[in-house]
């Protein structure tokens, strides 16, 4: 699960280990995910990139681009190191307003970080929180990626890995996917590094019981 590029599915874990059922090898899965977050973890600092997208894929007629209707909303932040990318947090919204958006920079970015943004409205508030907000305005949607293009990436990769390996992922477990990606992706280039690492994560969590991996449907 932390070392092959593009992780395993229930199924192939279910062929692999030779279990019965489908629903053992993604509970077995899913307890690994829920490890995967580190309660202490530090924020992102120095400077930031920041944006939103509809995981699923666009969807014609939304508004501004950011009605929610079929679609999670799922904004992501990213480090910028040169012109390289960080580490990355991503996060389900419920709505693209301020107390979404600016709530989620206030959890995971520095105070005093550089935070860079489209010109959405959303994310205004951000300087009256202690943060160097730098919006840019982007006009023509398709300019978005070349404005932010490492946290547009980190969205092309996401899409990918969920359509490949898992063949679409459900909005009630959405999130413990997106801390899959997100442990994997800030430790890609450290694959043995981050098998040892899920293993002492695991240690600092109690046990996820069933009720716990279902209650959200």
């Amino acid at each position: 699960m932390t070392t092959h590029t593009p992780g395993v599915s229930a199924v192939q874990l279910q062929r692999q280990l030779g279990i019965d059922r489908y629903e053992t090898a993604w509970g077995m899965l899913q307890k690994l995910r829920r490890a995967m977050v580190r309660p202490d973890r530090d924020p992102l600092k120095a400077e930031v990139e920041v944006d939103e997208a509809y995981v699923g894929g666009p969807e014609a007629g939304l508004r501004g681009g950011r009605e929610l209707l079929t679609k999670a909303l799922v904004v992501a932040a990213v480090e910028i190191r040169g012109r390289a990318s960080g580490r990355v947090r991503l996060l389900v919204v419920p709505y693209a307003s301020s107390r979404s958006l600016t709530g989620f920079v206030a959890a995971h970015v520095e105070r005093g970080a550089i935070v860079r943004t489209d010109g959405w409205a959303g994310y205004l508030p951000l300087a009256d929180l202690g943060y160097r907000h730098r919006p840019r305005v982007q006009g023509d949607p398709t300019r978005a990626a070349k404005l932010l293009p490492r946290v547009h990436r980190v969205f092309g990769n996401l899409q990918t890995w969920l359509r490949g390996t898992h063949h679409g992922v459900g909005h009630d477990h959405l999130q413990s996917y997106l801390d899959e990606f997100t442990f994997r992706f800030n430790r890609r280039r450290t694959p043995m590094a981050a098998f040892q690492t899920l293993l002492g994560l695991a240690t600092l969590h109690g046990p996820t019981t069933y009720n716990r991996l279902y209650r959200s449907e």
